[in-house]
């Protein structure tokens, strides 16, 4: 396993650095090369369907710092784009504020929160602190909770906001989602910090979240003016955007079994829709194999593994072309709706214990990862 790959993640910030230089319509440079360029390799290149070893083996410092990183990088990526467009010595055009606003939003949402999702999953409390940092840089640091004590435990069920439901189309989800994400961070941290003693303290979340973020936009204010914190907030808005058309198609129409009154099947692959496809997996850290980032949330990015066509359904290409098509919903609901129904009356041909647990040779693997290195949900 070779983390060097995945670093395809920090092209993103060298072409908003490009687009900064030369200005015009080359600011839109970063959001043409992931949506456009991204979805043609994910067709031409294809699928990687081979699976690593079960555990991860050697130094994981290796596989974190092409994590880590990138937290200074997207900083000075924002402070650059701040400075182009509040201080620059020829004030920026129409088309380079919104080009370069857009594409940090896009960098920030497919680049940063796609790291601090895989960071938040971490025992460590130095990648967790890490993962805060990143979705506070998008305004969304309570995602940080709901995603790792909600959205895990609730997955495909109605209890979940941020799993989009068959026919629902992504304008009326992203709402539902933000919304009820929102409220559910609240109510988990409230019973966390009750039970720790800690509520109204800095270790509780629904304290310092906020607080964190309002430094953050008073910080910026005060350096870059009411322009520079209006930025900031428009760039939050794409990557928290980006962030819920991704939750949006990761789940469409899927869900768990009902097992018994208020509880459901342990989730499984078949409850995520998986994608292999090797460019939007380099550049997501794998998040697109995401039936078995649900099936076992402690599996580090290059550990996780692909599940065939007979236990996980499968997306028909790569995460940047899904993305484009889902927000078209005529379109998606033509391209998705049929996988949705065909998946619904098959479903996994492998046998249900009585507690709804699906099992199959590879959900027998070894459940140990690596062990004290990440945490479940």
């Amino acid at each position: 396993m070779n983390p060097l790959p995945h670093l395809l993640a920090y092209v993103g910030p060298v072409l908003l650095a490009i687009g900064a230089v030369l200005g015009g319509g080359w600011t839109f440079l970063p959001t043409a090369f992931i949506f456009g360029l991204l979805p043609v390799l994910d067709d031409r290149v294809g699928r990687y369907d081979a699976n690593p070893p079960v555990v991860s083996r050697g130094p994981r410092w290796k596989f974190d710092l092409a994590l880590w990183l990138f937290v200074p990088v997207q900083t000075a990526a924002i402070l650059l784009v701040l400075v182009r467009l509040t201080r620059g010595d020829v004030p920026a055009s129409f088309i380079e504020t919104i080009g370069l606003t857009l594409s940090l939003g896009v960098i920030s949402g497919s680049g940063g929160i796609v790291i601090a999702h895989e960071l938040m999953h971490r025992a460590s409390a130095f990648s967790r602190a890490l993962a805060e940092i990143l979705m506070t840089q998008a305004s969304y640091a309570h995602f940080c909770i709901e995603h790792v004590y909600g959205h895990h435990r609730h997955v495909a069920t109605p209890r979940d906001p941020a799993s989009s439901r068959r026919g629902e189309n992504v304008f009326a989800f992203v709402p539902r989602s933000v919304i009820g994400g929102a409220l559910s961070a609240w109510r988990i941290e409230s019973e966390r910090a009750a039970r720790a003693g800690a509520a109204w303290t800095l270790r509780d979340r629904r304290l310092r979240m906020p607080l964190m973020t309002a430094l953050v936009y008073a910080g910026v204010a005060a350096s870059f003016g009411a322009k520079g914190a209006a930025l900031f907030l428009a760039q939050s808005a794409v990557a928290v955007a980006l962030l819920e058309v991704i939750n949006y198609l990761e789940h469409y129409g899927l869900s768990r079994r009902e097992v018994g009154p208020g509880r459901y099947e342990r989730v499984g692959p078949e409850h995520s829709w998986n994608s292999s496809h090797r460019v939007s997996n380099l550049y997501l850290f794998n998040l697109a194999r995401h039936s078995d980032h649900h099936y076992l949330a402690s599996r580090p990015y290059e550990a996780l593994r692909h599940w065939d066509d007979r236990e996980a359904p499968q997306l028909p290409t790569g995460y940047a072309a899904m993305l484009v098509v889902a927000l078209v919903p005529p379109l998606w609901f033509r391209v998705m709706n049929p996988r949705v129904d065909a998946w619904t009356r098959t479903r996994p041909g492998v046998p249900v214990a009585a507690d709804g647990t699906a099992r199959s040779a590879m959900r027998e693997e070894p459940r140990t990862v690596s062990e004290g290195i990440v945490a479940d949900a």
